[in-house]
């Protein structure tokens, strides 16, 4: 059961402060404990399209993880991580508190039937992700819950099938903010796949998504239909791709209904060791940040993530997401068209086992038809953790 560790730490990992994905400490305990410290700087705390607030931020955060295999077929896996934001220039309260609780089961009824649900409850009181024109100096902060649940099992020697379910939930500090934005996602999927060759898998696959807002959902709710079908291809042993094409069906509640392609493809080369290329293309439907104008966001997605180990010790990393989308205007609004880029990167240092140093600069740049929605924010950083 040990080969589910990757995937249960893959799992318990929070939301990263930086784009650029930056590789963790290998343990074999089944209890870790660690502690990251460090200073940032952040150009537009609030995500603001004028009159930015820039301040430096002191960071600890300490993180428990504990992980274990209770049987030969059974794996446990469950984390907890403090963040306290320290912010020499901000409105308010300048100590912040962020939280994250992760947990995971995963077991294994036979070779290929298995089961893994995972939740991650998280309260963030300094979002990455900032709201796209809101008013300066709001709380954004919030709390949200995912639960992940996913079934495979055999249908015969070539052919399988998932049964996969999502619940998101999202709740906002803010009063205002809450009432546009508090919700609920839901997502249900089957897929089937067949083994045409050894190295590819044709899938086809149903989807249905629920969005319910706790107010004023009359206006907002929609639900989604996906039909898809794709491959996925091993196409060398260390060069894999996964393409799902089909139609999206969504209705929403009090407004125009709307049929649309669907899109996720991807594509991973492990070049050398820790070392990677992953870059891919998705094609779907957002929810807006502006409820009273805009239904959502139809969204092109363009990503590359790279790590490249230089040495044994030092692992650089990149991550470059280009989206150009555009908002569904309800009655009597227009649709907007809007881009957003995002650009990461970091070096790491792993001089010990227990010691990892990271340096990373972040960079966001939203262009809007309106000027109000537009934002551009740098983050530098430099930390240092220390687990044992």
């Amino acid at each position: 059961m040990r080969h589910l560790i990757v995937g249960a730490l893959l799992a318990i990992t929070p939301l990263g402060a930086v784009y650029a994905p930056i590789p963790d400490q290998e343990s074999t305990k089944d209890l870790t404990f660690s502690v990251r410290a460090g200073i940032s700087h952040d150009s537009n705390l609030f995500g603001a399209a004028t009159n930015e607030v820039s301040s430096a931020i002191f960071t600890v955060a300490p993180r428990v993880v504990y992980n274990t295999s209770v049987t030969p077929q059974t794996f446990v896996a469950a984390a907890y991580g403090l963040s306290l934001d320290y912010f020499e220039n901000r409105p308010g309260k300048k100590l912040l508190d962020s939280h994250d609780l992760n947990l995971r089961l995963a077991h294994q009824f036979s070779p290929a039937t298995t089961i893994d649900l995972n939740n991650v409850f998280m309260i963030s009181r300094n979002p990455e992700s900032l709201l796209a024109g809101i008013p300066l100096n709001p709380d954004q902060s919030f709390q949200r819950n995912q639960f992940d649940a996913r079934f495979d099992m055999p249908l015969h020697a070539k052919a399988g099938l998932t049964v996969k379910a999502r619940s998101v939930y999202f709740d906002y500090r803010n009063a205002t903010l809450g009432r546009s934005l508090d919700r609920i996602e839901n997502l249900y999927g089957v897929s089937a796949d067949y083994a045409v060759l050894p190295e590819v898998k044709a899938v086809a696959e149903y989807r249905h998504q629920q969005v319910f807002y706790r107010k004023l959902g009359e206006t907002k709710n929609k639900d989604s239909d996906f039909l898809m079908a794709g491959i996925d291809y091993d196409v060398a042993q260390k060069v894999s791709a996964s393409a799902r094409l089909g139609v999206e069906y969504r209705r929403r509640s009090a407004e125009r209904d709307t049929t649309s392609p669907y899109a996720e493809l991807s594509a991973k080369y492990d070049y050398a060791r820790a070392s990677y290329i992953l870059g891919g293309y998705g094609y779907a439907f957002d929810e807006s940040s502006d409820t009273v104008r805009f239904t959502d966001q139809q969204i092109n997605r363009f990503f590359v993530n790279v790590q490249h180990s230089f040495t044994a010790l030092i692992v650089g990393s990149a991550s470059v997401g280009y989206e150009p989308s555009q908002l569904k205007g309800r009655r009597g609004f227009a649709d907007i068209d809007e881009d957003s880029t995002r650009l990461g990167v970091a070096l790491t240092y792993l001089p010990t086992l227990h010691w990892t140093i990271s340096t990373s600069l972040d960079y966001d740049r939203v262009n809007s038809d309106d000027p109000a929605r537009e934002m551009t924010r740098e983050r530098m950083a430099l930390h240092a953790s220390y687990s044992f």
